[in-house]
């Protein structure tokens, strides 16, 4: 997609859902729900994911991209576009749910075309990898999408965490209240919730698909990261501008992450809060999502109210 049709697309949506944030019709029994691999190619079939998926009464549609190969990917990158854009424009398809993530994403999202997205939008669920699309559509047409479990991680999934991508699917009430940790700030804070993968925060940092940072509650995770390299790139955020801002901060597993030779000296929470420790808002650690079996679900785009005490954190959507 050129910088013309981002631009003319953005031009097309009302600019008042950049605020208020647009929801998707939430499912009903009956509705379809696509499958679609916009990075990583499959190692096996998603023969539980799809179980489960049909289980809730919904009718599973799959990509072509389910069984395409070329090199790690799900097929090429015009291959992955085509299958993302047939699903974005068949007002049949109720909800898109990533295969899994892995990589290459943000190697075919500028050949899709959003405009029919923006007049009819729909709910696009993943984690990890997939958080290039979360950006990218808050950002340009202030989309909510589901930050949940994918049907590669669907066999080793929590219950809980199966039944939140149920709920928020299904329009449901989600709410969650969680154990506090020590390093936790404490206070009260409401606003659209957004973020994701860190390491694909940065990757989309000053592009298309970037956010405006300013007021919300920001959420963070990652996998396999040295910590130096999670260091630096809060740091990045930070200089950038992006964390000053903030109404609150909720940071999910940062599940193996590594050390060097020579140890770092900080876990992943001493390395956030020795960046955010100034800033007047609240913090909170352990969430219950990430590279996790317990991944539970989580609405961006959607107001969130967060508070953080003493004993225990919780986070609630309105």
């Amino acid at each position: 997609m050129s910088e013309s049709l981002a631009n003319s697309e953005l031009s097309d949506f009302p600019t008042s859902s950049l605020s208020d944030s647009k929801t998707p019709p939430y499912l009903k029994k009956g509705d379809k729900i696509a499958i679609t691999c916009p990075a990583k190619k499959l190692p096996g079939p998603m023969t539980d994911g799809i179980a489960l998926l049909q289980s809730w009464g919904l009718e599973v549609i799959l990509g072509d991209t389910v069984a395409a190969s070329f090199h790690q990917f799900a097929g090429d990158d015009d291959l992955r576009a085509k299958d993302l854009q047939r699903f974005i424009d068949d007002d049949s398809i109720k909800a898109i749910i990533a295969a899994r993530g892995g990589y290459g994403t943000i190697r075919m999202i500028d050949k899709v075309d959003f405009s029919h997205f923006a007049i009819t939008p729909k709910w696009l669920i993943g984690f990890s990898d997939i958080t290039v699309l979360h950006t990218h559509l808050f950002a340009n047409y202030g989309a909510q999408t589901i930050h949940g479990q994918m049907p590669v991680n669907i066999p080793d999934a929590s219950a809980r965490s199966l039944d939140t991508l149920r709920k928020a699917l299904f329009g449901e009430q989600l709410s969650y209240q969680f154990a506090a940790h020590a390093l936790n700030k404490a206070g009260e804070a409401s606003g659209i919730l957004i973020g994701g993968n860190l390491s694909l925060l940065i990757a989309v940092s000053g592009s298309a698909s970037d956010m405006d940072y300013n007021g919300k509650i920001l959420f963070i995770e990652d996998v396999g990261e040295y910590l130096y390299s999670i260091d630096r790139m809060l740091r990045c955020l930070n200089r950038a501008g992006k964390l000053k801002n903030l109404a609150g901060l909720i940071v999910g597993g940062f599940s193996d992450a590594k050390d060097n030779d020579i140890p770092f000296g900080q876990t992943v929470p001493d390395i956030i809060m020795d960046i955010v420790q100034h800033y007047n808002y609240p913090v909170c650690f352990d969430f219950p999502a990430g590279h996790i079996p317990d991944n539970c679900s989580l609405i961006l785009g959607k107001k969130v109210t967060l508070s953080v005490q003493e004993s225990a954190a919780s986070v609630t959507f309105l």
